[in-house]
């Protein structure tokens, strides 16, 4: 059995962050999110993992994931020159696939379950394709199934105008090697990509097993702002637990459930769990409120902060406005305000530099 981790694309729903990095390594709880998936393919067993990357994003993942040894796996890179669909991308990997059956995982999705109980019904039944499913409010956004009593799988249809039903196929496939027919029988699609949908409706047509189970957990694609930070404040209720390994000095006061790395300092701050702040950062006349992340490096002062994800390397000073929902790429710089709204919200690639100005600041007529 191997692992197929897709971590490719072009990531446009994070822009202006994916301007300069993989999505797929943007942190939540101070983790890359494409870590989870490995760690998770690997705690079920599976060590012979191939990852497709992008040209613009792949070295990147390279240097920062390595070979797989410290996940207990062995990580093979493959390429794919051009994101042309799911199904493209089994195809681009053929070669590392050969013959074994094998789980695909969306390398932007985080999954709650356990695989293990989902590998053991596609093994112990035989099947070409498990696929796994959620009900949701908005199918048209999604590829969409519909099945009967038993977990058969009827039909499915990619990103339906009047979706058949409301049950969303989640970023997890597990697949016989009949799949790799099915793809050379299908075509492009209207946007022109090779869809794994219309493989799986080609294993359906043509008799072949496909089943589904449903999450129990919860499921979380993290593709937009608003869903990277949902993804955060999840991971951080459910694995954050007290662990302080920096300074904190008689003035700061900490409560709840919050992590911090080696070598950081905490003077004179206020700090409500869950929260994670990563080793040598400096917290200073500060607030970090619930379902904040803060990475290695990063520097904060006379800020106020909360439910965000700061990269590191970050500078934060002399802000004072409270900052919430917002997530701040690597070594971006915010500096001070004379305005003063009662919040403020920010979407902040890498590198950037964010000055504050208020009315005052603008030429006068």
């Amino acid at each position: 059995m191997k692992a197929l981790i897709l971590s490719g694309g072009k990531g446009t729903r994070l822009r202006p962050l994916t301007y300069t990095g993989a999505k797929q390594l943007v942190p939540v709880a101070n983790k890359p999110i494409l870590w989870y998936g490995i760690e998770a393919i690997a705690k079920a067993g599976i060590t012979d993992i191939g990852i497709i990357i992008s040209p613009e994003t792949g070295e990147e993942i390279k240097t920062v994931t390595g070979n797989g040894e410290n996940f207990g796996a062995q990580i093979t890179y493959i390429l794919q020159s051009e994101p042309l669909g799911l199904a493209h991308a089994v195809k681009t990997a053929a070669d590392f696939l050969q013959t074994s059956p094998f789980v695909m995982y969306l390398g932007d999705n985080l999954i709650q379950d356990d695989l293990e109980q989902f590998l053991d019904h596609f093994q112990a039944k035989s099947l070409d394709s498990l696929i796994l499913l959620r009900r949701v409010p908005n199918p048209s956004a999604f590829g969409v199934a519909t099945v009967d009593d038993q977990g058969k799988v009827l039909a499915l249809v990619e990103k339906p105008e009047h979706p058949p039903s409301n049950l969303a196929l989640v970023g997890l496939y597990f697949f016989a090697p009949t799949i790799h027919q099915a793809i050379a029988n299908i075509e492009p699609s209207a946007r022109g990509e090779l869809e794994i949908t219309d493989a799986i409706q080609y294993l359906i047509s043509h008799g072949y097993g496909v089943e589904s189970l449903q999450l129990e957990g919860w499921w979380l694609d993290t593709g937009k702002k608003d869903d990277l930070l949902a993804a955060n404040q999840i991971i951080l209720d459910s694995l954050v637990e007290k662990n302080i390994q920096g300074t904190v000095d008689e003035q700061s006061k900490i409560s709840g459930r919050v992590t911090i790395g080696p070598h950081s300092q905490i003077i004179n701050s206020v700090i409500r769990g869950p929260v994670a702040i990563g080793s040598n950062c400096h917290l200073e006349n500060c607030f970090i409120g619930p379902y904040s992340s803060i990475a290695d490096g990063v520097k904060i002062r006379d800020a106020d902060l909360e439910h965000s994800v700061v990269l590191q390397g970050a500078s934060i000073v002399a802000i004072q406005q409270r900052i919430v929902d917002s997530v701040i790429g690597k070594n971006a710089k915010i500096f001070p305000a004379p305005c003063r709204p009662q919040a403020l919200r920010f979407l902040i690639g890498n590198d950037s530099q964010v000055e504050l100005i208020g009315p005052s600041s603008y030429p006068q007529d």
